[in-house]
């Protein structure tokens, strides 16, 4: 029949196996089977369980010959012998036989032709196959014939737990990945992000093979075809700002850059929504429609209106949408070598300038720190502003040393002159419970600064502790902003949390300091000592 397949080959034996339904097919089976809602926008709203977030601790990779001098293990990549691999999967599996019909979705990883593969997903709730029907590349329904054989699988029985008492196992979720057998089980956890950081971990893997960089990033594109890439950890700001009425969005999220320029990896967008408003996020917000899967938000059980402040399932609310969901977004999700290259920062400490111009060894220092910082009450037991650093702004997704994406960072921006700049999205005039957010709307401004060059025209500071150019003044912002020290009341207490926040810096460095290059060195602060 139409829109059914086997998977005899890989010993399942349930039929029927419903690939690719449409949107309408899939919120028909979600509604029967979950606990979900179809709110007011159209937007289906269901919750994922336990689980409303990523598991990284539970997050293996099969240990092989063929891979194993390619990876960066430790607590980012932990290893996983094959026979326990094979034994989480004959569990997937053997939980896949006792449903009375299973999903598969196919779809592209890679939005440039030359670098794109096809994956496979396979699991037992519609949820799932709605949201990576979202989030992979979709297939024509003239196409899908001849889509042949996957070149990745995701087997995802995340409704059933890996068993406790399997080696190396260390809680009831097991998110296993294969290189050689071209798979990914997932275990114990129904939290749908793990599926799109599956992909996102596979492609990280082998983009580099193919001298591609693989980027935690979003981007967009000027009038002008001019290109801005966003790094950014959860929360600094990526989806927010690469949504720009003004330009085109390629991708919020993961893209790759290679020798035609750089490309989506993915097919739609996963934004957080906690406060969300047409106010502050047009873009966003109006991608919130039917087709959109909205994870774990509250809503009103008459009307159907979501309160996108409502926290109380958790602060990790998210909306799943087909790129094209945003009004301005550029099909084929593709464009040419990027003119700025923006690093994105939470600094809860509020020691950074909203924006600084930084040389290509500072790009590659930040890069490689990856800084950003936690706030009380975003984790149990976060009392005050807490530093964290994570290698190329996206390690929990990273299979290779941090160098190797660095080195290849530093060479495409050397080989295509990109401009650098670092954008503190967090706290000016102290830290979190002292001082103020800086303001989406000033964050905007800078942004636009940057991409109609006024920014780079302005006189510069050098900052005495990290040894970045900041602006003196930039068009539309108070002026005293840009000066983070005087916008302290006392500016003795802000240069200890300056130094304090450099040793931070230098101290996390230590770790990559042995294969790190003098411009980069000579990249980090220059005051190290209170």
């Amino acid at each position: 029949m139409r829109h059914q397949i086997s998977l005899e080959y890989a010993g399942i034996h349930v039929h029927p196996v419903y690939r690719n339904l449409a949107p309408a097919q899939l919120y028909e089976h979600i509604v029967r089977q979950e606990p979900a809602a179809i709110v007011d926008s159209g937007a289906i709203a269901i919750r994922s369980g336990e689980k409303t977030g990523r598991s990284p601790a539970d997050k293996r990779l099969v240990k092989h010959p063929d891979s194993i001098q390619d990876v960066w293990w430790g607590a980012i990549n932990i290893e996983l012998d094959h026979y326990t691999y094979l034994v989480n999967r004959e569990r997937a599996i053997d939980f896949f036989n006792t449903r009375d019909h299973l999903y598969v979705l196919d779809g592209y990883a890679g939005w440039d032709p030359d670098h794109r593969i096809k994956v496979r997903i396979v699991c037992s709730r519609a949820y799932h196959a709605l949201f990576m029907h979202n989030m992979l590349i979709r297939v024509s329904e003239e196409d899908l014939p001849n889509f042949g054989e996957p070149d990745y699988t995701i087997f995802n029985a995340g409704e059933f737990p890996c068993n406790r008492l399997t080696s190396h196992m260390t809680s009831k979720t097991s998110v296993d990945l294969s290189f050689e057998d071209r798979e990914m089980v997932i275990l114990g956890t129904a939290y749908a992000g793990e599926m799109k950081k599956g992909v996102f971990t596979i492609m990280n893997y082998l983009m580099p093979k193919e001298h591609v960089l693989s980027m935690h990033c979003s981007a967009n594109e000027g009038a002008d075809g001019d290109v801005t890439l966003f790094f950014g950890l959860s929360g600094t700001g990526k989806t927010a700002l690469s949504a720009d009425p003004h330009r085109r969005l390629i991708g919020d999220d993961e893209h790759g850059w290679g020798a035609n320029g750089i490309f989506n990896i993915e097919g739609g967008c996963y934004a957080k929504v906690i406060h969300l408003s047409r106010e502050e996020e047009p873009e966003i917000y109006d991608a919130i429609r039917y087709g959109t899967i909205l994870e774990n938000v509250v809503y009103d059980e008459v009307t159907r209106a979501v309160d996108f402040a409502d926290t109380s399932i958790t602060v990790n609310t998210r909306a799943s949408y087909p790129v094209e969901y945003i009004a301005n977004a550029k099909i084929p999700c593709t464009g040419g070598h990027p003119h700025n290259i923006i690093f994105l920062t939470y600094d809860a400490f509020g020691v950074l300038p909203p924006v600084a111009k930084l040389t290509p060894g500072q790009a590659m220092y930040h890069f490689i720190s990856g800084y950003t910082a936690k706030v009380a009450g975003a984790e149990e037991g976060v009392k005050e502003p807490q530093a964290t650093f994570s290698a190329c702004l996206g390690a929990a997704f990273m299979v290779w040393h941090p160098g190797k994406y660095a080195e290849l960072l530093a060479e495409k921006m050397r080989a295509h002159g990109a401009d650098s700049w670092l954008v503190n999205t967090g706290f000016t005039g102290g830290p979190y419970g002292t001082g103020n957010r800086i303001a989406l709307a000033h964050t905007r401004r800078i942004i636009d600064s940057i991409h109609d060059k006024t920014l780079r025209e302005q006189s510069m500071r050098t900052d005495p502790v990290f040894g970045f150019a900041v602006p003196t003044t930039c068009p539309g912002l108070p002026a005293n902003l840009l000066s983070p020290r005087t916008t302290w009341t006392s500016e003795e207490v802000y240069d200890r949390q300056a130094c304090d926040l450099a040793n931070r810096f230098a101290e996390n460095f230590e770790r990559y300091r042995d294969k790190a290059s003098p411009d980069m060195l000579a990249g980090g602060p220059v005051l190290q000592k209170a």
